[in-house]
């Protein structure tokens, strides 16, 4: 197909945003909400207004890494979910442009969020955002190809998603709140590391040396490992203090089997149920945490 006849399908275009990941949206939301509830300070649009904003931004980063690594050519041969520029599906113009829809869209809902609820630090807080989105494999030194992916997600998807949520509705964060959002940092950390396990080779070749390239694929797997496990201690000190916090060693069924995959050395399309086991896991995990911290 040539660049002039490439035109996709609505399938592809949501194909393309990569569903897989909502969960790394969804999740910090959640747990950011639920110790908002418990603190006794939920304020409901201020909650869906952060699910919007986080809605919009995994999207927008979806978006702009398929338009940034399709035009540098580095998504011609993968194994992994489909990607709107390298398969020649859709024109690179247009996957750009549904990225910087997205992105305008996160950075308007965080405007309208910001003068909403009067609290300035939010403005800040957004750009960076939507400039760590744009830059993870966007511009001419985009982080995502130095190993820093991980970092990234761990800090935005995580820490500042959760306590972002928490603070904007109550004002102030608990100690509990701070290792619930280390816990969701972890398990979206670990999406990323199963996704950048299945494309080791091929970001090799094209000398994209995300962390899984530096590190090599048996450290990567024990990397996948230490991630998963954590959200779980954490559940364990949390018992402590509200034995509903237990409920979060419901999601261990649903991560065993990824866990097997990676440990047993999965590569390839495997890889790919690993992503979505994993988001689902953390997706479980976050629902029953947001529960046990709300009814705290």
């Amino acid at each position: 197909m040539t660049e002039d006849e490439a035109m996709a399908t609505v399938a592809q275009w949501i194909e393309g945003a990569r569903p897989r990941t909502l969960p790394n949206a969804v999740s910090p939301v959640l747990v950011g909400t639920g110790a908002a509830i418990g603190l006794g300070e939920f304020v409901w649009w201020m909650a869906l207004g952060a699910l919007c904003l986080a809605v919009a931004l995994i999207v927008g980063v979806n978006y702009a890494n398929d338009y940034s690594d399709g035009i540098r050519g580095t998504d011609t041969v993968r194994t992994g979910p489909l990607r709107l520029v390298g398969s020649g599906a859709a024109k690179p113009q247009h996957v750009l442009r549904a990225a910087l829809i997205s992105l305008g869209l996160a950075a308007a809902g965080g405007v309208a969020l910001t003068v909403a609820s009067a609290q300035w630090w939010l403005a800040p807080v957004g750009a960076v955002c939507v400039a760590a989105a744009w830059f993870y494999t966007g511009g001419k030194r985009p982080y995502g190809y130095a190993g820093f992916g991980e970092v990234a997600v761990f800090v935005f998807f995580g820490l500042v998603a959760v306590l972002g949520t928490v603070y904007l509705q109550a004002g102030r964060i608990s100690g509990i709140d701070i290792g619930a959002a280390v816990a969701v940092g972890a398990f979206s950390s670990a999406v990323l590391v199963a996704n950048n396990l299945r494309d080791i080779e091929t970001d090799a070749a094209v000398g994209k040396r995300t962390l899984a390239v530096l590190l090599g694929d048996r450290d990567t797997r024990n990397l996948y490992l230490a991630l998963v496990t954590v959200p779980f201690l954490i559940t364990t000190l949390m018992g402590f203090r509200n034995t509903w916090a237990l409920l979060g060693f419901l999601a261990v069924p649903l991560i065993v089997p990824a866990l097997r995959a990676v440990l047993g050395g999965a590569t390839g399309r495997r890889l790919v149920g690993v992503l979505g086991e994993t988001g689902l896991a953390m997706l479980l995990w976050s629902t029953t945490t947001a529960v046990a911290l709300a009814v705290a």
